[in-house]
């Protein structure tokens, strides 16, 4: 299986076959919607920054490049930190960051926390898709 660079164009292509061959399967949802902008700034390639945004108001996690109009919350991390958290799913490192101030946010933090209280108990079917995008991720 080949590996790319997290949040590289290969990889969220990959991601989203993964997660899109793995829907089917089901899965649960957060119980409130979180609409969620992020800066992931530190990035090895590319412009440096990257603008993406995670919403579950669909009922399933989607994430994607650019930026949402009207987001419950807005996080800006460096690139390191977001794959911790993001691929590696270690929160420890994420509360680290945020106690630190490497981590900022905007906006509705309630929303943020009610979407790392998900997070740490995650559905068989969200377990998968995480495996398989780690096994894809250099």
């Amino acid at each position: 299986m080949e590996k790319y660079p997290f949040l590289s164009d290969d990889w969220v292509t990959e991601a989203r076959a993964i997660r899109q061959e793995l829907h089917a399967e089901g899965g649960r949802s957060p119980v409130d919607p979180v609409k969620m902008n992020q800066i992931v700034t530190e990035v090895p390639f590319g412009p440096g920054t990257i603008n993406s945004h995670l919403d579950t108001s669909s009922g399933e996690m989607v994430l994607e490049f650019g930026h949402l109009e009207h987001a419950d919350v807005t996080v800006t991390l460096d690139y390191a930190t977001a794959k911790a958290i993001l691929v590696e799913g270690n929160p420890a490192v994420g509360m680290q960051a945020f106690m630190a101030g490497k981590i900022k946010v905007e906006g509705d933090l309630g929303k943020l926390m009610a979407l790392q209280a998900f997070a740490s108990a995650p559905d068989p079917v969200a377990i998968a898709i995480a495996k398989r995008i780690q096994a894809i991720t250099e």
